[in-house]
């Protein structure tokens, strides 16, 4: 039996043991985050699933960034592929609309009605007078569609004009195989430079008439008392892989058995981590955040191992699935360490493809949607991701992976040429600015090439990139204690407003000079040192949560969820609090990170105080939730803070669990006492992903008062 199916026997006993007969997936709201701005897909998928089917809106703004927002009232159809919790909107290829008798270009629905669970969606469009439901496998998907009087003729519009946010239409190709099959291809461009889905739809019985254009197909069913069920395989290669694909994973017509197995697949991904205790609500909302964190990196290849590179080619490997949807700027924080710790066997699939990616592109994937890289973001996300792997030991080729992350850092793109040449980046060197956010990414990178190439004995290189990750030293102002661009004669840049932040503009990314003065999570102690000790630095941190300032009124819309100057709401602030535990004061955090679970994140749509960045937001969430999180960008080191569960059992092998304890864990008992690692002391306020992944239990006595536990130098990350 291979890892995957040992992972998944294993995880099938921890969910019998933490849910009722039901299942984990009775604990899923997926509504939560498709309001306000979360960005979260609605619809049906399966872990990781290529196709992600579900309802697509008008797209009317940033809120619908993934096609589809709690507040409208009005359908366009169900489209197969969507993105979750981007900032940007894309994909919404072949999108399919029923209606009864004629066809409609839109339709209200009826909320009363809608159904969403994982793995399956229903309504009714009002308007259209038919029933929908919605089911998927990784590679397609599956609709079920009953008009509401039987005696109406049935019409099916399958539209490949409609695209979300940037994605516009090229080129599409649509072509009737047979009285009940269509096939064809749908060539666009956007935010993806290139994206190419092929798709075979297949009908449960012949219609009664076709028309079509170059980008529509309008097929008429005589009226029936019997559902018309519609299956659709997509591929990015070709109508053949879209056939194979659908052939593999639906070759019957049972709905309902496909339903079934979504459930049963997603029930066994939410069962790497069985929770007790807790109230309802806390329940759903950890299961629900799990469940979204499990939405990428989406597989990329068809059943038979071929996939479209980077390079835009069809290749062909059947030693590991590559994968896409690759949000790294956000993910490398907390999704990916939380793959690491309860879903090791992504590592298979995730360092290959990361490799593969730089041989086909020549750098790691910085933000890779499906085969187009679109540089979005800044820095060097991929390398941290990577380098985490290697540091692990769950990379094969260790040597390979280190020559495509160093070879990424020694480009001269995105600043890099100018990092290389001045040792910083030159805010007026730069048009595009965001220097000083920039310099601050590319450091903690280059921090993760510099361990690698330490685990690999490559000195020339460790001490080279070690030098760089020592870049953010030349932005610290020592007279404002802010992190500052610098202009090439070496002073910094003014007008100086540490609170203003504008989009593409000024020194920081999605952010202020309040968030950026902590990104050094690979060197927090040198940090500390910048700010005079542990003292100012402490007084500092306090700072940020009770300081109120004016953002301007160009502030990009992702800078939500504040506590003060503390941004929940986006990526840079969420290895913040857990700073803490680095001066010794693991009591400051505890009361934070209850403040955000408890304040920021609820069972509902607007559930997410910021939108998911596929997986990343929830993600910290679920790591915080059991008392856990990764600060320093690799080498899987987990500060604990203070976690909401009375026991959280994660799966970290085929063979094994690790699990967290808390004992008198409540809403006022917030602060660990004293801790056990396998009944032994254990004085330390973080732990390694190595004793995590050996298995046991950390146990944790929980208080109303702060303690001296984690508190002395020793103990400390």
């Amino acid at each position: 039996m291979n890892n995957q199916l040992l992972f998944a026997a294993l995880a099938a006993t921890l969910g019998a043991s933490a849910a009722t007969a039901a299942g984990l997936t009775q604990y899923v709201n997926p509504a939560v985050g498709t309001g306000d701005h979360g960005h979260v897909f609605l619809g049906a998928n399966v872990p990781f699933g290529f196709v992600q089917l579900g309802p697509s809106q008008h797209i009317r703004g940033w809120d619908w960034c993934s096609g589809y927002n709690d507040t409208d009232s009005v359908m366009v159809g169900f489209s197969h592929t969507h993105l979750s919790g981007t900032g940007i909107g894309e994909l919404g290829d072949v999108t399919i609309m029923p209606s009864a008798r004629k066809p409609l270009a839109e339709s209200r629905y009826d909320r009363s009605s809608t159904v969403t669970l994982p793995g399956y969606y229903a309504t009714r469009l009002t308007d259209a007078a038919v029933d929908v439901e919605l089911t998927a496998t990784a590679r397609s998907g599956m609709h079920r569609y009953r008009t509401v009087n039987p005696t109406d003729t049935l019409c099916i519009t399958l539209d490949l004009a409609y695209g979300i946010g940037w994605d516009k239409r090229v080129v599409s190709d649509l072509k009737v195989d047979n009285d009940s099959t269509l096939s064809g291809l749908r060539f666009s461009k956007g935010w993806a430079k290139d994206q190419r889905i092929y798709f075979s739809a297949i009908f449960s019985r012949p219609w009664a008439s076709v028309s079509l254009t170059d980008s529509t197909a309008v097929c008429r069913f005589a009226p029936s008392r019997e559902p018309l069920t519609v299956k659709v395989g997509l591929s990015a290669t070709g109508t053949d892989g879209a056939r194979a694909n659908l052939a593999a994973e639906i070759p019957g017509w049972d709905f309902n058995a496909v339903r079934t197995a979504a459930d049963r697949d997603w029930n066994s991904s939410l069962s790497h981590i069985a929770i007790e205790g807790g109230n309802e609500t806390q329940r759903r909302i950890f299961y629900t955040a799990l469940y979204h964190s499990l939405f990428a990196p989406v597989i990329f290849n068809d059943v038979d191992g071929t996939y479209r590179g980077a390079d835009g080619a069809v290749h062909r490997d059947t030693t590991f699935t590559p994968r896409t949807i690759l949000s790294l700027w956000d993910t490398y924080r907390a999704a990916n360490p939380l793959y690491l710790l309860a879903y090791p066997e992504l590592s298979a699939d995730l360092a290959p493809s990361f490799v593969h990616t730089a041989e086909e592109q020549g750098k790691l994937p910085v933000w890779l949607l499906h085969s187009s890289e679109t540089d979005c973001m800044i820095g060097n996300p991929g390398i941290p991701v990577l380098a985490n792997m290697v540091l692990a030991g769950d990379v094969a080729d260790e040597e390979a992976a280190f020559q495509a992350m160093k070879r990424s850092a020694m480009l001269d793109e995105r600043s890099m040429g100018l990092l290389k040449t001045h040792g910083y980046i030159p805010a007026d060197l730069e048009p595009a600015n965001e220097t000083c956010a920039k310099a601050l990414e590319y450091a903690l990178a280059d921090w993760c090439v510099a361990r690698v190439a330490e685990r690999l004995g490559h000195e020339a290189d460790r001490k080279y990139f070690d030098d760089r990750a020592q870049t953010y030293r030349r932005y610290f102002d020592p007279a404002t204690r802010m992190m500052r661009g610098v202009n090439f004669d070496g002073k910094f840049t003014t007008p100086f407003d540490p609170f203003h932040s504008e989009p593409a503009k000024g020194d920081y990314t999605e952010g202020n000079a309040w968030q950026y003065r902590w990104l050094v999570p690979h060197d927090v102690h040198g940090l500390i040192g910048l700010y005079g000790g542990e003292k100012p630095f402490v007084e500092c941190l306090d700072s940020l949560f009770v300081v109120k300032g004016d953002f301007g009124d160009k502030v990009a819309p992702d800078l939500t969820g504040l506590i003060g100057q503390y941004v929940h709401g986006n990526e840079p602030s969420h290895h913040i609090i857990y700073l803490y535990n680095y001066a010794g004061m693991p009591s400051k955090a505890a009361p934070r990170l209850r403040e955000v679970m408890e304040t920021l994140y609820h069972d509902a749509p607007a559930g997410l105080c910021g939108n998911e960045d596929v997986g990343q937001m929830s993600a910290w969430y679920v790591l915080s939730a059991m008392g856990l999180y990764q600060v320093e960008p690799a080498g899987g080191k987990f500060i604990i803070g203070s976690p909401l569960f009375d026991k959280a059992t994660v799966a970290v092998a085929p063979d094994r669990t690790f699990t967290v304890e808390t004992v008198g864990n409540s809403a006022k008992n917030i602060y660990v006492q004293s801790a056990t690692l396998n009944g032994k002391p254990y004085p330390y306020s973080y732990i390694s992903l190595a004793d995590m992944r050996r298995g046991g239990t950390l146990r944790l006595v929980m208080g109303a008062k702060p303690s001296k536990w984690g508190t002395a130098r020793k103990y400390r990350p």
